[in-house]
């Protein structure tokens, strides 16, 4: 039987819950950490992009200390950031503006040291050696994806403009 419509505004909890959960296990398929990849979700589907542990423990059903191991590796990872709640001495954990521009950055970073340690081990290998060449195709691989990456980056930017997120 399909469910009524959600009136603008009005959260369907349990619908929240689901998404949360097929989202975190598509993270988790993809190499993050199963509870990181819950708490994110969570804070994904927070209104405010922030929640406290005590709140995150709660949605989740999950302990202090599964979310203190979650944060930390997310925090690690520059996905979240801990904030002091303002009067408080509780912190909040919130998402970064911008976070997957952000996430896909960092990335290309990761993509610029790979190229570099490649082109390194091509030299110490021989460019006309069966290893030399197939690591030489690997750093060409990396060079490519990052300027694709910066153009899509770009793109992006440019089309994230256009959107109207806030109405």
């Amino acid at each position: 039987m399909a469910r009524a419509r959600q009136t603008a505004g009005v959260r369907d909890e349990e619908a929240v819950s689901r998404f949360v959960e097929r989202f975190a296990a598509q993270l988790t398929e993809a190499g993050m950490q199963r509870m990181a990849s819950r708490v994110f979700a969570q804070l994904l589907a927070s209104d405010e992009g922030a929640m406290t542990s005590a709140e995150l423990g709660r949605a989740l059903r999950i302990s202090p200390a599964a979310v203190s191991g979650a944060v930390s590796y997310l925090t690690q990872v520059s996905m979240v950031s801990r904030e002091r709640e303002p009067g408080s001495r509780r912190d909040r954990y919130v998402l970064h503006n911008e976070l997957w521009y952000e996430t896909f950055t960092r990335r290309d970073q990761i993509l610029t040291l790979w190229e570099k340690t490649l082109r390194e081990g091509v030299a110490g290998l021989g460019a006309d050696s069966p290893a030399g060449t197939r690591i030489a195709e690997s750093a060409a691989f990396f060079e490519f994806l990052q300027d694709e990456l910066q153009g899509m980056m770009d793109r992006w930017r440019t089309h994230r403009a256009t959107l109207d997120l806030d109405g």
